[in-house]
């Protein structure tokens, strides 16, 4: 028992090493620009500000704090030349790799809270834990979609080109289904006219449990990958 404490610290601490090396700072830094800059075009333009605008703009910084480490983990591995050291380890994909997803959405779940902190400060009072709830689950999911075809293409900078074209993608099909359970950035805190409040929270409710299933499928896809050692080594 005392042995797999030691490995799991180990392990927990060179996850965060990984996660906080490179630039991540910098997309933590651009995350908080571009979160108060949101804040402050708000103020100027009278924008009536309530928890469902405080979601809208915390949205695009959740995705710049998840961004890096998913897109670029494998590579880092590799540059660091850990990739043998980690598939030399029994379950690797369980003892490794799952530890750093666990690490990396539980991280980002505390940045998002003093994210909404310091909006409920500055701009309008808010529940921070609730808001930071709610976004976990769509940043969880694009951040699992992220994990998958990092693990499929291999290359950090192809992979966030890929990330982002998909992007594009994705937004437009939000708008088509705008406001349903298949809306990957539905606002559980709006109030659309076409529906009533229990419908609508119905809706919300489905779609997370859509965005979980979702996570959790491409999170599964993504260690399977990972089984083929010979794709990276």
């Amino acid at each position: 028992m005392i042995n797999s404490i030691m490995l799991t610290s180990r392990i927990i601490r060179y996850n965060l090493k990984i996660i906080f090396a490179g630039r991540f700072f910098f997309f933590l830094l651009a995350a908080l620009v571009f979160y108060v800059f949101f804040m402050v075009v708000s103020v100027y333009d009278n924008v009536e500000i309530n928890i469902g605008f405080m979601y809208e703009i915390t949205f695009f910084p959740a995705l710049l704090l998840i961004f890096y480490p998913m897109v670029f983990g494998i590579q880092r591995d590799e540059d660091a030349r850990m990739l043998e050291i980690l598939f030399g380890i029994p379950d690797y994909r369980y003892k490794v790799w799952l530890v750093r997803l666990v690490l990396i959405f539980f991280l980002v779940f505390v940045l998002l809270i003093l994210f909404a902190a310091l909006g409920s400060y500055l701009l309008y009072p808010i529940a921070p834990i609730r808001l930071a709830a709610q976004l976990l689950f769509p940043v969880c999911f694009l951040g699992s979609l992220a994990f998958l075809l990092s693990t499929r293409i291999r290359n950090g900078n192809a992979t966030a080109v890929v990330m982002v074209i998909l992007g594009f993608f994705l937004t437009i099909f939000s708008e088509i289904v705008e406001d349903t359970l298949w809306d990957i950035f539905l606002n559980p805190f709006g109030s659309p006219r076409q529906y009533t409040e229990m419908a609508f929270q119905q809706i919300v409710w489905k779609n997370r449990v859509f965005l979980s299933v979702g996570s959790l499928v491409f999170i599964l896809g993504a260690l399977l990958n990972l089984q083929n050692r010979e794709k990276y080594i």
